[in-house]
């Protein structure tokens, strides 16, 4: 098997390292293989990791080696995460992007301060997913790294950014998340409003009642979210007005709000 994993064809390589039942942690043999995989990005049907070989209407994204040799790892436990540690510091991004997965995926957490350092990575798909694997790992260590990323060049990262904090679920990050609410990426001012909702501190209420007459009506319904999810009555009259917004959305979740404060 661990052979297979260096065949020419991708097809071969992803129908491999995707056997559950072959890598797990009697399969440590087979680490150094995968982790030369987790810079393979050759895409490949999904329909390969079905047992019954069926492509159903919909299929997700294709898979990769690379993102299979990260599973495999996970699933083979806690001998990889040294290997992973390690392959943060690989030259190709691929392979940085799913160690960085991997390692969220672990949930181990000595993997936070070397994913802290990977959120000033040089390629902005790895900083997101750093990003998410601290927000996955839940260590409020991981907060001060997290929030200095809200001010990242990329919008993606910046929106991973603020859903790792909401995760994480710590005060510290109310004042920088609240700031966010102002990007100019309408992505990341929803997920900095869902982010407040779930950190739920009062500190955040006047932001939030102001983010409701944001310009993005998915904004707008993220915030009365937040507002129902903090509960405090000092969002009454904002969401009493967000009842005659123009978007049905809206107008849905500022009811719904209203009910779950129940002034």
């Amino acid at each position: 098997m661990i052979e297979m994993l260096r065949s020419p064809d991708p097809v071969v390589r992803v129908g491999v390292a995707c056997q559950r039942e072959v890598f797990d942690s009697n399969a440590t043999p087979a680490i150094p293989a995968l982790i030369d995989l987790l810079d393979d990005a050759e895409p490949v049907s999904p329909e390969v990791c079905r047992k019954d070989r069926r492509q159903w209407w919909g299929d997700e994204q294709p898979l990769t080696p690379g993102q299979e040799a990260a599973r495999a790892l996970v699933r083979i436990g806690i001998a990889s995460f040294d290997p992973l540690v390690k392959a943060l510091g690989n030259t190709e991004a691929t392979a940085r992007r799913n160690a960085a997965w991997a390692l969220g995926a672990l949930d181990d957490p000595r993997a936070v301060p070397p994913l802290m350092k990977t959120l000033r990575d040089t390629d902005e798909r790895v900083r997101e997913q750093a990003a998410w694997a601290l927000g996955a790992l839940d260590d409020a260590k991981a907060v001060q790294a997290l929030v200095n990323s809200l001010r990242d060049s990329a919008a993606t990262v910046r929106r991973q950014t603020a859903w790792a904090l909401g995760a994480i679920d710590d005060s510290a990050a109310v004042a920088a998340l609240v700031a966010a609410l102002k990007d100019a990426d309408a992505d990341v001012r929803e997920q900095a409003a869902w982010a407040l909702g779930a950190i739920d501190d009062s500190a955040a209420v006047d932001a939030l009642v102001a983010a409701l007459k944001d310009a993005d009506a998915d904004v707008r319904e993220q915030a009365a979210w937040a507002l129902g999810a903090i509960g405090d009555a000092r969002a009454m009259a904002g969401l009493s007005q967000a009842l005659k917004d123009s978007a049905p959305g809206v107008r849905r979740q500022a009811a719904w709000a209203l009910g779950a404060i129940a002034d």
